[in-house]
C-alpha cells in the first residue's frame, strides 16, 4: 500500500450538514427554498455545479459569482468556528500514518474551504492536499486522484480511497484505486474492490490492505 487518500465532506468530517445550511440560507436570499432533495443532487460535486444549480431552480438574476461567494463566506465562517469529524477517521488516518504509509487530502471543495477544515484537523495530518483550486475536472473524474498519486509519486493501483459518495467512489474507480466507502446522504453498493461500510470505526489499516491486488 503506497498510499491513503482521504474525501473531507461527509467522509472526514459532518460537513454536509453545514452544507445544507449554507445552501438554504444562500437559496433563501436568492428568493428560493431548498430542500436536502436538492442537496442530494450535489453531493460529491464541485462548487460551480452547485451555484449553477442552484441558479437555475431559483431563477434569480445574481451572479454566479456572487453566488460563490456567498456559499464560500458562510462555509469558512462555519467551519472556521468548529468542526465534527466523522466517527472513526483521525483514528484510522493516524494508524496508517503510524505503519508510514503516505496519506492524502482530497476534495472537490474550494481550498479556502479545505483550509478551513484543517485549521481543526491538523494540516500536518496530510502529505498533500488536492482541491477543487488543483485540478481542471472535479470528481466525478479521475483527475482528482490521479493529481494527488502523481504528487506522491505513488501508483494508483497501490493506493486505497476513502469516500462517501458515488461521484467521489466514481472517481477513485476510474483511477484504478480501491476503495473504501461509507455511504452518506447517497447509496453505494459493494463491488470488486471496494468495501462498504457503515462507519470508518469498522476500518483498519489492515482492512486497507486487504483490498488491494496481491501483486
Amino acid at each position: 500500500m503506497e498510499a491513503v487518500f482521504f474525501d473531507m465532506d461527509g467522509l472526514l468530517v459532518d460537513s454536509e450538514r453545514v452544507w445544507l445550511e449554507i445552501e438554504t440560507d444562500v437559496m433563501a436570499r436568492l428568493g428560493a427554498r431548498w430542500t436536502p432533495e436538492h442537496q442530494v443532487h450535489l453531493v460529491g460535486g464541485s462548487m460551480e455545479r452547485t451555484v449553477d444549480y442552484m441558479l437555475a431552480v431559483s431563477g434569480a438574476d445574481v451572479p454566479a459569482a456572487t453566488v460563490r461567494e456567498w456559499m464560500t463566506g458562510g462555509m469558512v465562517r462555519r467551519l472556521e468556528a468548529g468542526v465534527h469529524v466523522m466517527p472513526g477517521a483521525l483514528e484510522l488516518l493516524d494508524a496508517v500514518r503510524a505503519e508510514g504509509v503516505p496519506v492524502g487530502l482530497v476534495t472537490s471543495s474550494l481550498k479556502e474551504i479545505a483550509e478551513a477544515v484543517l485549521k481543526s484537523v491538523g494540516r500536518d495530518r496530510f502529505d498533500v492536499v488536492v482541491t477543487a483550486d488543483d485540478v481542471d475536472r472535479t470528481k466525478p473524474d479521475p483527475e482528482p486522484y490521479l493529481t494527488a498519486a502523481r504528487l506522491l509519486g505513488v501508483q494508483p493501483v497501490r493506493c486505497v480511497v476513502l469516500e462517501d459518495s458515488p461521484n467521489g467512489v466514481a472517481a477513485a474507480t476510474a483511477a484504478g484505486c480501491a476503495v473504501v466507502a461509507v455511504p452518506n446522504l447517497l447509496p453505494i453498493d459493494p463491488a470488486p474492490g471496494r468495501l462498504v461500510v457503515s462507519s470508518l470505526e469498522e476500518v483498519g489499516v489492515a482492512h486497507l490492505r486487504a483490498l488491494l491486488p496481491a501483486s
